[in-house]
């Protein structure tokens, strides 16, 4: 008999393939849950800032001793790295009290303290590894408690309020840019060995929306503020916070580790949100003061 040729044919060996479905860029991240962590943790931050300026300060300072926990905890877990809790929270509260009250002096006086403290509390324990832990220490103290300190000194004037929700806007207003822009057009690499995520193109999207906001925000909620000022503290603010963003980043790959805590889901950690905001404080106070003046 015949084979019926037309039951299960054999394919044609040319015959073109279906191309694969394009996949989705991702951000990497629950989107939701980070959308509604930072809607909270805003909430939260402009109602202490405008209610009671105190408990904004209050605020500050347990998101310091926050951080701290976490990247003292951080560099003992991965790099057996024991720098001492105790005296770097206790110190880095007392300087953002002292950075409100009794301004850029009261810091420094703070700030010296604190290192001393971390000196002096290591004594108790080993002398091996003592140079390294006590080196971590100061630095943990000026990193996060000492640049932290900017914000409160920022809260004294007269407008204090409105130049911290200034200095959070633009902040939050820079990295917006670079994930929108970066996201959407992003090609070239930026950092590829630290942060192989950004891109050049993110970065002028940061530059182009904080500097839009900043003159915004300086025209309409700065007394006695130009928009072209804002122009400048919009760049400033940009390259400020990329330059946070990529400092953590080399920090967490140096530990081998993607965020610095869990606490914030869809953001990681404390110190995750604080990476950006860090480093600009000092880049806005100054600014600011240059600008308008510090009353």
């Amino acid at each position: 008999m015949f084979r019926n040729e037309t039951q299960n044919p054999e394919p044609m060996p040319d015959a073109p393939q279906p191309a694969p479905a394009p996949q989705k860029k991702s951000a990497g991240r629950d989107l939701s849950a980070a959308i509604g962590v930072g809607v909270g943790l805003g909430v939260v931050i402009i109602a202490s800032l405008f209610v009671v300026k105190a408990v904004f300060v209050g605020v500050v300072a347990v998101a310091v001793v926050v951080g701290l926990w976490e990247l003292t905890s951080r560099l003992r877990e991965r790099k057996d790295i024991a720098a001492p809790l105790v005296p770097l929270a206790v110190g880095g509260a007392a300087m953002v009290v002292a950075g409100y009250v009794r301004g850029a002096q009261g810091a420094w006086v703070a700030m010296a303290l604190t290192a001393l403290a971390v000196l002096v509390w290591r004594m108790t324990e080993p002398p091996e590894g003592y140079l390294r832990d006590v080196t971590a220490g100061v630095f943990a103290a000026f990193y996060v408690p000492f640049l932290a300190t900017f914000v409160a000194m920022m809260l004294t004037a007269d407008d204090g309020p409105w130049r911290v929700l200034t200095f959070l806007l633009l902040t939050v207003v820079s990295d917006t840019g670079a994930y929108a822009v970066g996201w959407r057009f992003g090609r070239t690499k930026l950092a590829p060995r630290i942060s192989p995520g950004k891109t050049r193109e993110g970065l002028l999207g940061a530059v182009l929306f904080a500097m839009v906001a900043g003159a915004l925000c300086m025209q309409f909620l700065i007394d006695d503020g130009r928009w072209w000022q804002g122009l400048v503290l919009g760049f400033a603010v940009a390259a400020s916070a990329t330059l946070g963003d990529l400092g953590e980043s080399m920090i967490k790959r140096d530990l081998g580790i993607k965020d610095m805590g869990t606490l914030l889901p869809g953001h990681g950690g404390i110190m995750d949100r604080l990476d950006s905001l860090l480093p600009t404080a000092p880049v806005v106070w100054l600014l600011l003061v240059l600008f308008v003046g510090s009353a």
